[in-house]
This record gives structure tokens, sequence and C-alpha cells, in this order.
């Protein structure tokens, strides 16, 4: 436990809030920026003693519970949070599992871009799509919410992936996936949605047992592969992967070079037909 950094950075917190932040009134007579150590103590259910020994570095080190309580009180970031958790010489506790929720940010840049975009959660739920997406990929809108998922998709009977990639490419990105997979189960190890894919996984595909047992762990970073569609033919992609840190989240960009033969396949999309923007 760094009792000097752990009482500085709840200080440095406290002092960033204000009280409208935390549904508190402004009141008059406030000498000193953000909440005061009482408001704090008492949005944490602790004793105001307590909380200021642990600001002035006196306190003892303080139980999981009471860090869970103060992150809720100064309202911390997932990353404030396991950093406090750092603090005090605890482990974080574990991700309750993958958000499911796009910033509208991402959507609206999704429906303005001229390519196509998709956005994965870190078990390859498909969250949201754009049209040129829907048109590269296949109608995600038409699949139920539980089946867009790109591991499912290639694991679970889906004959269209190596039409589309290829038998090569497709064998390279299950192995790629599964290991991206196994790094998910890590990260949220209580996530029931995480454990049922893996579940059905392994219960409905030898490749992905065989695969599995393998025990790769792999952050996969790198989607770029040669499309052979059915209408437009053969498209060299150039596929840019977005991190969404505080979602856990990675939009997926499918760009051509400049002028090439793929580019203008691209363009046709938008001739061939597309789907609605869509989220789960």
């Amino acid at each position: 436990m760094d009792k000097t950094q752990l009482g500085e950075f709840l200080r440095v917190r406290r002092e960033r809030l204000r009280p409208e932040d935390v549904g508190l009134p402004a009141g008059l007579r406030r000498r000193t920026p953000g909440l005061r150590r009482e408001e704090v103590a008492a949005l944490a259910t602790m004793s105001a003693d307590y909380y200021t020994r642990l600001e002035q570095a006196r306190g003892p080190r303080p139980s999981r519970p009471v860090l869970t309580g103060l992150a809720r009180a100064l309202r911390l970031s997932t990353d404030e949070r396991d950093h406090l958790f750092r603090l005090a010489g605890e482990q974080p506790d574990p991700l309750p599992g993958p958000p499911a929720d796009v910033r509208t940010g991402v959507l609206r840049m999704l429906g303005r871009l001229d390519v196509p975009g998709l956005v994965l959660d870190a078990k390859y739920d498909v969250l949201a799509w754009n049209p040129l997406a829907a048109a590269l990929l296949g109608d995600f809108s038409a699949l139920p919410a539980r089946e867009r998922n790109l591991l499912r998709l290639r694991f679970l009977g889906d004959t269209r992936q190596q039409e589309l990639f290829g038998e090569e490419a497709t064998a390279e990105f299950a192995r790629e996936v599964a290991a991206d997979l196994r790094a998910a189960t890590g990260k949220y190890p209580d996530d029931q949605a995480v454990a049922a894919l893996v579940e059905d996984l392994l219960a409905g595909s030898e490749e992905f047992a065989r695969i599995w047992a393998l025990h790769e762990v792999a952050n996969q970073r790198s989607l770029c592969q040669t499309i052979h569609h059915p209408v437009v033919g053969r498209i060299d992609v150039i596929c840019e992967v977005l991190v969404v840190p505080d979602r856990d989240q990675r939009v997926v960009l499918y760009t051509a070079e400049p002028g090439s033969p793929s580019e203008q396949a691209l363009r046709l999309l938008d001739v061939v037909g597309t789907q609605s923007l869509s989220t789960t």
C-alpha cells in the first residue's frame, strides 16, 4: 500500500468533483474547490474521520468494500478505479462483462463513413455496423442478436466465411480469434455470456475444441485480408482496427488502396445494395 500516493489521489479526485456532479446542492461558503471530505465519506458510507486519515496518509489499509465505495463516491472511471485498488495494495475486481452499449459518437462516425465499418466487443459480438459493412460481409440485421458474433459465424456451421476469405485465411482467422477469446475469458471470468459462448463453441465445433486446447492467448489486432465478394469480385482490403478503451470495443474499418480495382469494387457496393445502420 502506497499511503502517500493513495492520499494524494483521493484528494485530487475529491477536489475535481463539483457538488452538482453527485447530486448535492452547491450551497454557499465553499472555501475550497470540489467536495468536502465529509461529503465524500457520506457518499462512500464511511466515517468522515476514517476518510480524512486515508487522505492524509495516516489511515490503515482499506478493505475492498471501502475501496469500492470510494470509487463510486468519487465517480471514478474503470481505469481510475483499478488504479485506486492498486495504490491500496489490492488487485482490482474482475470486470462484470464486455459492455454492449456503443457510444453515440462512434455510431455517428459509422453512419458518415464511406467505407465499411463495424463495432466488435471483446467476445466478437457485432454491436453496430454501417450499410457498406452489411453489403460487404452480410446482413447482420437478418440474424438474431445472439448470432451476431463472428466466432459463432466462423465455427458453428457457417460456410460463407470460406467463400468470402478463402480456406487459408479463414483457418488463420480461427486461431487468432480463439486466442483473443481466451484473453477475454481471463479479463471477464465471471461473465455468463463469455462462458456460454465458449461452451457452445466447444460443443458445436471440433475445430474450435482443437484450437482451444492449445491455450493460446493473444489480443488480435490485424484483420487484413482478401475478400471474394459474390457480386463485385475480389477486394484486397486494408483493415484498420481502432480501439475504444473505455468500452473494450474495436471499430473495424475496411479500406482499399486509392485508385485500385479493390477501391472501385468497394464503391460498387453502394450500387449492389446495403442495409440500414443497426445496433443490438
